[in-house]
């Protein structure tokens, strides 16, 4: 039986009372849900916070016992058992296969450092309701290299003595070294990639072998390399050019159709590419067919800056103070691909500012521009103001820099003990930088030369004739593994009949400060009037530097400085200094910070640079 109400159909203002009170009846029965729901979320964090942290706890402990130290780092980082130890899953049945695993694990990757017939033990014991696994390895002697056998066919055994050798020179281990997987790959693929780097781009390891006797714990190497034919390279394609032409990257090219395959030629042309202001990536790559060895194409693609560019930096110096610099550069200029560059520096000595319009690299990378700057210097209560303006042509390649230019100098010298003086000159100049280092960053060995000279006529835009020369040097000199000695010149003149009142300040020579003579300050080795260190006509500074290299990364310096900045030769004054200093190898470059005595003023100067000052 079914039972029911039926209800009168209500007013419109009896339903709005109806749904208002029941409004009000349901807020406290929200507010209790609400309140509910949040002490339920509470609960359950915690409660998962609990389950979490059990589940976290490791279900074991693994101690690795080994000698040498690099044996127990190789086995903690690879065995089964200690990669799996922070698992908080593992069941019994997979705890005891881990354990019987060891052994045979530990044996492997003993072999792969020479260790051919370690003793292995394995120990659990359970300490405070925790599981402790303890893997003791006697590793047992080393094998060593007995002898190695380097062997050659293809083309390189006729065609090229030189590399063949360069090869086996490449091989790094040599006969009565410890032998392991690690090094016996690194040899071939050095010596491998030695052989492939001139000539042979196809060349292969056509066999090796390392015959081990773990009974006398000798091991006898030998490798067969491949050469295949000697490639020659062809012409370039160039893919990714869409802004700028693509005679810029044919303009650059340094390598010739037919010219015998050397890995030096593509990296100098991809240094090349990269040395442009267009392109911000460079990819270089050439087929290396055995059955095609002539003329392979060589295949450049290119992705391009935009052409709109700003950059900007801030830094600090012990010479300069805080600085900061900037510039902008718009690489189309004309519809035509020249870069027009604003850019500027400023620092508590100095002031500098240029605009440069340049010209789209031409046939050999020459590069052709037109330039104004203006630099005000404030240093040792001297200040030159100095306006110069011209043209420039300029070529950049791995080693060498070479530069001509056409520069004239318009310059104003305020100094305390008399009122300002002008001079101007145009000055034809030449310069060339060489650099020659095992390392671009980090020199070991190998030299580094810049030279520079020029001239100016007077009556030809020039206050006085004379003749400007200087040079700067460094050689670096390694000594054993971890020391280095760091030899650096400078020599500078200028020759003219008269004083150098008629000669643009610009151009004249001060020395002192961290890259001069440590010691003394910045710039304050010249012509002492009335306190103004005036520049000079002639400079001479010198620098010996022991370095010694505690880890690949730091090292500690002593040096001895000496220099002079005169007018007159006959009365020259040196000035020596002498120091202790601490080296880093940072990401970013060398990082020297020196504290040095200059013995003549008595005083003693700190001292913090960044980068090589050359």
């Amino acid at each position: 039986m079914a039972v029911g109400t039926i209800d009168k159909p209500r007013g419109r203002r009896g339903r709005e009372r109806q749904r208002h009170a029941a409004r009000h009846r349901s807020l406290p029965v929200r507010c209790w849900l609400l309140a509910w729901l949040a002490l339920s979320l509470v609960l359950l964090t915690l409660v998962a916070g609990e389950a979490h942290a059990a589940r976290a706890k490791p279900s074991y402990k693994v101690d690795v016992v080994a000698e040498p130290r690099a044996l127990r780092r190789l086995l903690e980082q690879h065995l089964d058992i200690a990669r799996f130890a922070k698992r908080p899953d593992i069941s019994e049945d997979q705890f005891s296969f881990l354990i019987t695993a060891t052994p045979q694990q530990v044996r492997d990757l003993a072999a792969t450092q020479g260790y051919f017939s370690p003793v292995v033990s394995t120990d659990v014991r359970t300490v405070d309701d925790v599981r402790r696994v303890t893997v003791r390895v006697e590793a047992g002697p080393q094998t060593l290299v007995s002898s190695v056998d380097l062997s050659f066919r293809g083309a390189v055994v006729t065609e090229d003595t030189a590399q063949e050798n360069a090869t086996r020179f490449a091989f790094s281990l040599h006969e009565g070294q410890p032998f392991s997987q690690s090094d016996w790959d690194d040899a071939k693929n050095a010596s491998l990639r030695e052989l492939q780097s001139r000539r042979y781009l196809a060349a292969k390891i056509y066999h090796s072998e390392a015959l081990v006797d773990p009974r006398t714990h000798t091991a006898k190497l030998s490798v067969t390399y491949d050469s295949g034919p000697t490639f020659t390279m062809g012409a370039i394609d160039v893919q990714g050019t869409r802004r700028y032409p693509e005679r810029i990257v044919h303009n650059v090219n340094p390598i010739s159709p037919g010219q015998v395959y050397d890995t030096r030629s593509v990296a100098e042309l991809q240094r090349q590419l990269q040395n442009t202001p267009y392109f911000a990536s460079v990819a270089i790559d050439l087929d290396n067919d055995p059955a095609k060895p002539l003329n392979t194409p060589v295949h450049v693609k290119v992705s391009e800056f935009p052409y709109h560019s700003f950059r900007g930096g801030v830094g600090y110096s012990t010479d300069n103070g805080p600085l900061v610099q900037g510039a902008y550069t718009y690489l189309n200029t004309f519809g035509k691909a020249w870069p027009f560059t604003v850019e500027g520096r400023a620092d508590q000595t100095q002031q500098y500012g240029q605009i440069q319009l340049s010209m789209p690299p031409g046939p050999r990378a020459w590069t052709n521009s037109v330039l104004a700057s203006y630099t005000t210097t404030d240093v040792s209560d001297t200040r030159i103001y100095s306006i110069r303006g011209g043209v420039q042509r300029s070529r950049t390649s791995q080693y060498l820099d070479y530069s001509y230019s056409l520069l004239f100098y318009d310059d104003r010298l305020d100094q305390n003990a008399a009122p300002p003086t002008t001079a101007h000159a145009l000055v034809p100049a030449w310069s060339w930088t060489r650099r020659n280092t095992d390392d671009p960053l980090f020199p070991r060995s190998g030299n580094l030369i810049h030279a520079e000279a020029g001239f100016a006529v007077k009556g030809l835009l020039a206050d006085q004739t004379f003749i400007r020369g200087y040079a700067r040097g460094q050689q670096y000199l390694p000594i054993g593994h971890d020391d280095i000695v760091l030899i650096r010149a400078e020599l500078g003149g200028v020759f003219t009949s008269g004083s150098s009142s008629g000669i643009p300040a610009s151009l004249l020579f001060r020395a002192g400060g961290s890259n001069s003579v440590r010691g003394y300050g910045f710039q304050s080795i010249g012509n002492d009037v009335a306190g103004s260190i005036l520049p000079t006509k002639y400079l001479v500074t010198g620098a010996a530097e022991y370095q010694h290299w505690f880890s690949h990364d730091w090292g500690a310096a002593a040096f001895f400085d000496i220099g002079t900045a005169t007018d007159t030769w006959g009365e020259k004054v040196f000035y020596p200094g002498v120091g202790v200093g601490a080296r880093w190898r940072s990401p970013v470059g060398p990082v020297n910070v020196d504290l040095a005595y200059g013995i003549r003023n008595r005083s003693v100067r700190p001292y913090l640079t960044l980068g090589i000052a050359f």
